[in-house]
This record gives structure tokens, C-alpha cells and sequence, in this order.
């Protein structure tokens, strides 16, 4: 049973931080193909309605990007708060050292991503394309570099290195190049930045799928979705192999604890099953009807059709993650979760190619409603990987219970938690009004296609006229 100051602290932090990156993976993933629409507006002739609908896809998605990063910064500021408030000793203990990338991530990258959007929302029309697209290209940099300080601090946290043992107990920085370059953080950092493009891909194709479904913004419906499903049907699969399967092996190799609870191996065996699911029982210490590959698990970890997986029985139960069950459950509606994107997304990249995407409502709802589930799936992804590093706040060193701050009782733990509850639940009713405005308001300059869609519909035909050469292309 969890001591209720440290349960509070945990549980108040969860919340902040899996609220907070509900902004920032759509803003890294979002970079990306603002990149992508300022570097083909460049290179398209001609400019805005008439000629080049690339600056207004480019305009659309840079106010949803410019929301996302302001709610983005002050979620981001209550949670890094809580490292002086709520974990005091982890500061104290460990501060030496992620504090450094953490400060690197405020220093180079956030000022990086701050100055430049500044520049790219009140330079329109001030500034040369040029200008704009060298502004985006450094929003895209600040952004995924964001990304990876963030991705060290935690790598560290999983896997520390380049500490030494310093005064009164603490440690600190010997080696900031073995910090930067932490084994940890090379498939950690892939399988997360390519979680983000799954996301914004999902989204821009939810966007398009819901204009050509409500016979708006047309035109721009179709691009949205024809880009949204090619970047996500090449990503969806990569998320599940080079990138899952590398971070899975990278886990077993550093945290075999994590691992064995992860995929419910209670018993060392050589035959290790892959399960898509079950349910744990932590009383016989099995899983209970299971869906699963026999073997499927070793052959992954080893390459070969036997080999060693120890199981959770095979360490000391006070270094067993505290929740294996929901450690479980997370993981596997992860996984889970990412086959079905892969699927969906395969199914209407193959419908587009065949022509027919368009013109297939069904898919288009399918394609909507599936548009959320990525935050769904990336809040179940760092489930995982922090339910996983438990009992440890550092993993190996010093552990979570250890790591509050010694004057912060339940009872204020439990009081703030309640006030970032209710204000949490403001702010998120505010962004999605706000970012729902600008979805309704559509692609500045989009009057015209508007039109074009209600004139097509009038036709009976408002997803267009059907032809194939006008689905392929990726926009």
C-alpha cells in the first residue's frame, strides 16, 4: 500500500505532466509539416487563393500551432515547478544533473522555437517567403530539439550516467557528453519523435476527413487528408517495427524488471509468449485468458527461437514495478493500439491509390473518429515507460519514495491536486474552443473552395469528382 503523501505527489504529477504533452507532441509533430507546406509553397508558383494553396495550409496550421505552444508553455511551467514543491529531494539529490539538460532545453531550444515563431506570426507579409521558410525551419529545430533534452532528462532518470558522487550525499555532473549521448536515448527518442508525426498526421487527416464530410474547405479537405494518411500509414508501421522493437529490446537489456512486467512474464522461461492482451493476477502470479503468439516474445528479444527471458520472480519483489497490472494494461493498449493505426491507415492509403477514398464516407468517418486516439496511445506510451522505472525515481539509485519533499503533507498534496484538477479542466475547455474556432474558420483564403464544395455537392458528388489522379500525390 502507497504512503498517501507520496501516492498524492505521484498522482498530481501524472496528471500535470500527461496533460501537459498533449501540446507539445502536436507542436513537434506540427513543425514538421509546416516545414513541409512552407518548403512546397516555395517551390510552387504562383501565390495565395489563386495559385498556391500551400501558404494558406502553411497559415491554417501555424494558428493551431501558435495555441497549442502557449497552452504548451504554461502547463510546462506547473510541471517543472513540482521538481521544488512536490520533489524536493529528488532536486536536491539529482538537481546537479538534470537540471543541466533541463536548462539546455530552456536556453537553446524553447528560446529558439519562441523567437522564431514570433517572427512567422507577425512577419506574414512583412517578410520574404524565404524569410518565413527559414523562420519554420527553425521552429521545426527548436521543436524536435526540445524534444530530445526533454527525452535526455528522462533517459537519464532511466538510465543514469556521467554522475559522480558529491557532497553530502548528492551527485553530479562528471560527463556532460555521456549525458547527451546516453545509450538510453537513441530508440527512446525515435519511437517518440515518430509518435508525434503519428499524431499530427492522425489529427490534419481527422481535419480534412471533417471538411469533406461537412462539404467544406473542399480542396483543402483533400489535401489534409491525402497527407495525413500517407505521412501515417509510413509512420504507423515504423512505429511498430524498427522503432517499438527497438525500444523494447533497449529495455530488456537495461531494465529486465520493466520488461518481464511489461509482458506479464512472472516465470523465467525459454518460450516466451508475445500477449496482446490479458489479465494479470498478482495473487497465482499468471495471466489469465490470454491473447497470444506462443514464443513470439523470445524470438523477438534473441532473434533466434530460444533464449533466456527472466521473469519478475527472478528479482527481489521490493524492485518489482508497484503497479505491475496497470503497467500491463498500458502497455498492451499501446501495442494494441498501434496495430489498429497501422491498419487503418494502410486501408485508406490503399483506398486513396485505388481512387476511391474520397468518395467513401464510410472511411472518412473511420478516419475522423480515429483522429484523438494518438494522444490516447502516447499518454498509455509514458505510462509505460514511468510505471515501468518504479519503485525508482532514479532508476538504480534513489528511489520515489525517498524523493518528495519531507514537508509537503497529503493534505496539501491532495488540495493542490484538486485546484490543477479544476484548473486543468478550464484550460482544456478553452483550447479546444479556441482551436475548434480556428478549424471552423478553415484555411485563410478558402472562401472560393468553399464554394467550389458546395458546388460540387449540388452535383452530387461533395468529395469531388472521383478521379484517381486527382488522390494521388501527397498533396
Amino acid at each position: 500500500m502507497i504512503e498517501p503523501t507520496l501516492f498524492y505527489n505521484r498522482l498530481q504529477f501524472a496528471v500535470t505532466v500527461s496533460f501537459h504533452y498533449l501540446f507539445p507532441q502536436l507542436t513537434m509533430g506540427l513543425a514538421a509539416l509546416l516545414l513541409y507546406f512552407r518548403t512546397r509553397g516555395l517551390l510552387t508558383k504562383g501565390t495565395g487563393e489563386d495559385g498556391n494553396p500551400y501558404d494558406d495550409m502553411a497559415r491554417f496550421w501555424t494558428r493551431i500551432f501558435a495555441i497549442t505552444f502557449a497552452f504548451g508553455v504554461v502547463t510546462g511551467l506547473t510541471m517543472e515547478f513540482q521538481f521544488g514543491t512536490n520533489w524536493g529531494r529528488l532536486s536536491e539529490y539529482a538537481g546537479g544533473v538534470i537540471g543541466q539538460t533541463l536548462a539546455m532545453e530552456g536556453i537553446f531550444a524553447f528560446a529558439l522555437e519562441s523567437i522564431f515563431l514570433g517572427l512567422m506570426l507577425f512577419g506574414e507579409g512583412r517578410l520574404g517567403r524565404r524569410a518565413m521558410w527559414f523562420s519554420t525551419l527553425a521552429i521545426f529545430v527548436g521543436t524536435w530539439l526540445s524534444g530530445y533534452f526533454i527525452i535526455t532528462t528522462n533517459s537519464w532518470m532511466q538510465h543514469p550516467v556521467g554522475y559522480a558522487a558529491g557532497p553530502g550525499g548528492a551527485i553530479t555532473l562528471s560527463a556532460l557528453g555521456a549525458v547527451l549521448t546516453n545509450p538510453h536515448i537513441l530508440w527512446q527518442y525515435l519511437h517518440n519523435q515518430t509518435a508525434t508525426m503519428i499524431t499530427v498526421s492522425f489529427l490534419m487527416s481527422a481535419v480534412g476527413a471533417y471538411y469533406l464530410l461537412a462539404q467544406k474547405h473542399v480542396e483543402y479537405g483533400r489535401r489534409f487528408v491525402r497527407t495525413g494518411i500517407i505521412i501515417a500509414a509510413v509512420a504507423a508501421p515504423l512505429q511498430i517495427f524498427p522503432m517499438g522493437d527497438g525500444n523494447a529490446r533497449m529495455v530488456w537489456d537495461m531494465q529486465p524488471i520493466k520488461l518481464a512486467a511489461m509482458e506479464g512474464v512472472f516465470q523465467t522461461t525459454d518460450h516466451a509468449a508475445l500477449r496482446f492482451f490479458g489479465q494479470p493476477n498478482m495473487e497465482t502470479l499468471t495471466v489469465e485468458n490470454p491473447i497470444q503468439i506462443p514464443d513470439l516474445t523470445t524470438i523477438l528479444l534473441y532473434r533466434k527461437l530460444t533464449g533466456t527471458v527472466q521473469g519478475l520472480t527472478a528479482f527481489p519483489q521490493s524492485d518489482w514495478p508497484t503497479n505491475v497490472p496497470l503497467l500491463f494494461y498500458s502497455y498492451h493498449l499501446m501495442v494494441d493500439l498501434g496495430f489498429l493505426f497501422a491498419g487503418v491507415m494502410l486501408l485508406s492509403l490503399y483506398l486513396l491509390w485505388r481512387g476511391k477514398l474520397f468518395g467513401a464516407r464510410w472511411m472518412l468517418w473511420i478516419v475522423m473518429l480515429v483522429g484523438p486516439l494518438p494522444y490516447v496511445s502516447t499518454t498509455l506510451g509514458w505510462m509505460t515507460t514511468e510505471l515501468g522505472r518504479q519503485p525508482w525515481v532514479v532508476y538504480g539509485l534513489l528511489r520515489t519514495a525517498d524523493a518528495t519533499s519531507p514537508l509537503v503533507t497529503s493534505g496539501n498534496a491532495l488540495f493542490t491536486l484538486i485546484i490543477i484538477l479544476l484548473l486543468y479542466g478550464t484550460l482544456g475547455m478553452l483550447y479546444a474552443f479556441l482551436a475548434l474556432r480556428q478549424i471552423q474558420r478553415g484555411p485563410a483564403g478558402a472562401n472560393s473552395r468553399a464554394v467550389e464544395g458546395t458546388t460540387a455537392s449540388a452535383n452530387g458528388n461533395p468529395q469531388g469528382n472521383g478521379n484517381p489522379t486527382e488522390e494521388k500525390g501527397l498533396a
